[in-house]
């Protein structure tokens, strides 16, 4: 496609060639990962599977002895929680092995049989919590006293007690577990229809043949020709649109199940299941959204100023991608490490060592490849490295995935290493501290190594960018998931074309298209479908909470605050010892007040004030 006149380059982009070179790793990251530290092949998943089904009778003869002594209730908790770990390492292994080839027939097999085995195994342990509740909490308490084993356990049977009122019958419990794989299946579905089924339309761009996928799509919307923007969004978002009825079927089923197991549960809503789980108040949901509407402004600001600095008569939601700034450097995966180890030099010696240890654990699979899921994550097991999945391309977007997946990594890690299995694994609501962190920190850093306005610039615009995507588009994501589940709660149907309408609203409403700030096309009111953490009920709205408490401890740690890194550190390291909520508190953040979000519209004002003066300045 024809670029844009070299003479509009200020107004469009400042091309940036980095004058500081990243450090290059002595030795170089691999790009495939080794499972053999939780198998050596295929073959022994398939004979710990077997040895686990065979192993589930014995969990079952578990029934009805936790309340005999303190010794039987440790005794039946560690047997429970060995097993839980066996179940974990079976999953991790199957859900990997499927997500970097989703065509592969054993890699769907494996899964189907992991998915099958959750079932069974839920199932088989359903009588635990009911009877952990029948106890009581002095009988609990008493057995705690005598009984320094069960010390790891504590969290567990305190808030298995909490919960007493949402728990039903053992049996029910197992019936609810055993149908865990068919509950979950729709996820599966919209996996497998959006990695491995959907026939992508292919577009000319450069003079290259590109196959507009999921992964394309995310390049290909930065491009700087806003006619490959244009092209690239119709055609995704219309390969979407063919299965709008699709879609609508398989998301309108996990909100009906999310919708109905609240009611079962005796919970108010949804969203009051969902936090109430993990002692979250709703308050924290409720405000977020609120702060998020007040800000609005702020964002609609930022919309402007993109329109301005683009140079364009108008600004249409392809227009949203494009870097403020373009810059061509490239950057290999061992320069992303590299950098991230610079960045992350404020948390300390132990966190780098930590950070360098891990790199060398082979456990990261990082390049684009035919069938492989896209986007990023981090899995991992207890006793085992963490796990990194990446779709390395070298832009600096990239490397900035490239440090948050390895933020997630430290929390576990550091988690792992401090806590024992039972309270390692940490909620959701502060899974995403570690990874923006460092993110933010990462953001820093470049900044400070700019050596021109322009790569100042482009910092400064990447950094405004990530606030919009994650703080105001997750919140908007989260509000989403809001409406769709009480107009579910309320009786209505749901399908493709009511959740575009619902999105639809949400999008116009966020980027001003009644004031005349962003024209949105009906077609891409279409994007709810390409979302994969709408099959995970109220998770997206985590992702702003977590940028905020991000922002919050990475400022307070730059600035030299007394005791702000180990209060960090310690977040951590606690793993899932403490209730999330409770554990921001104690960090001295309290999430259910306005006044971080106010800070992070605050923080997205002055990085514009920058700019804008950078801009001006002759």
């Amino acid at each position: 496609m024809k670029h844009l006149p070299v003479s509009r380059a200020l107004a469009l982009s400042l091309a940036l060639a980095f004058s500081s070179q990243a450090p290059v790793q002595a030795d170089p990251l691999p790009t495939t990962w080794d499972l053999s530290p939780l198998y050596a092949s295929d073959a022994d998943w398939e004979a710990a599977r077997k040895a686990l089904l065979a192993d589930l009778p014995k969990l079952a003869a578990l029934k009805g002895t936790l309340g005999k002594s303190a010794q039987s209730l440790r005794a039946g908790l560690d047997a429970v929680s060995a097993a839980n770990l066996r179940y974990e390492r079976l999953r991790v292994y199957a859900s990997m092995k499927q997500s970097t080839d989703n065509r592969d027939a054993a890699n769907q097999e494996r899964s189907g049989l992991a998915g099958k085995l959750g079932g069974e195994y839920g199932s088989t342990i359903a009588w635990l919590e009911p009877e952990i509740q029948s106890l009581g909490e002095a009988k609990v308490a008493a057995f705690l006293k005598t009984e320094p084993g069960l010390k790891k356990h504590a969290e567990h049977l305190r808030n298995s007690l909490r919960q007493a009122r949402h728990t039903l019958s053992a049996e029910t419990e197992a019936v609810i577990a055993a149908l865990a794989p068919v509950r979950g299946a729709t996820g599966d579905v919209r996996t497998l229809l959006f990695n491995a089924n959907t026939r992508w339309p292919e577009l000319t761009v450069d003079g290259k043949t590109e196959k507009v996928d999921g992964t394309k799509y995310g390049l290909l919307r930065q491009h700087p020709d806003r006619a490959v923007r244009k092209q690239a969004f119709d055609a995704f978002f219309g390969a979407i649109g063919q299965y709008e009825d699709t879609y609508g079927v398989t998301l309108g089923n996990v909100v009906q199940d999310d919708t109905t197991m609240a009611k079962l549960r005796r919970y108010p809503s949804a969203v009051a299941m969902s936090l109430g789980a993990e002692e979250i108040p709703e308050a924290v949901y409720r405000t977020l959204v609120a702060e998020v509407h007040k800000g609005l402004p702020t964002l609609h600001r930022y919309f402007k100023l993109r329109q301005k600095m683009l140079g364009l008569p108008d600004l249409h939601y392809y227009d949203i991608y494009p870097a403020l700034v373009t810059q061509k450097k490239q950057y290999s995966l061992d320069d992303a490490a590299a950098l991230t180890l610079a960045a992350t030099r404020p948390l300390g010696e132990d966190y780098q060592a930590l950070l360098k240890t891990t790199f060398k654990a082979n456990t990261m699979h990082a390049l684009p490849a035919p069938g492989k899921s896209g986007g990023a994550y981090q899995d991992g097991v207890y006793d085992a490295p963490p796990f990194v999945f990446l779709n390395h391309q070298g832009e600096f977007d990239s490397v900035s995935t490239f440090a948050h997946e390895w933020g997630h990594a430290m929390h576990t890690a550091m988690a792992n290493r401090a806590q024992p299995y039972e309270t390692a694994g940490y909620s959701l609501f502060v899974a995403e501290i570690a990874s923006t962190a460092n993110e933010v920190l990462l953001s820093h850093y470049m900044r400070g190594q700019a050596g021109s306005k322009e790569e100042k610039l482009f910092q400064l615009g990447y950094a405004l960018e990530r606030l919009r995507g994650t703080f105001f588009r997750q919140a908007m994501f989260g509000e989403f998931e809001l409406n769709t589940h009480d107009a579910a709660a309320k009786g209505e149907a749901l399908n493709g074309k009511r959740f575009t309408e619902i999105y639809c609203k949400l999008l116009k409403d966020y980027h001003g298209d009644a004031a005349g700030i962003m024209k949105i096309d009906p077609l891409y009111c279409q994007e709810w479908a390409f979302i994969p953490h709408f099959y995970r009920p109220f998770y997206v709205y985590q992702y702003a909470t977590s940028i905020t408490a991000a922002l919050h401890f990475a400022e307070d740690i730059l600035a030299g605050k007394p005791g702000a890194r180990d209060n960090y550190l310690k977040l951590l390291a606690g793993g899932g010892s403490v209730a999330p909520y409770q554990a921001l508190k104690n960090a001295g953040l309290d999430m259910a007040t306005p006044a971080p979000y106010q800070a992070v519209i605050k923080r997205m004002d002055g990085i514009m004030d920058e700019m804008e003066a950078l801009l001006a300045a002759k």
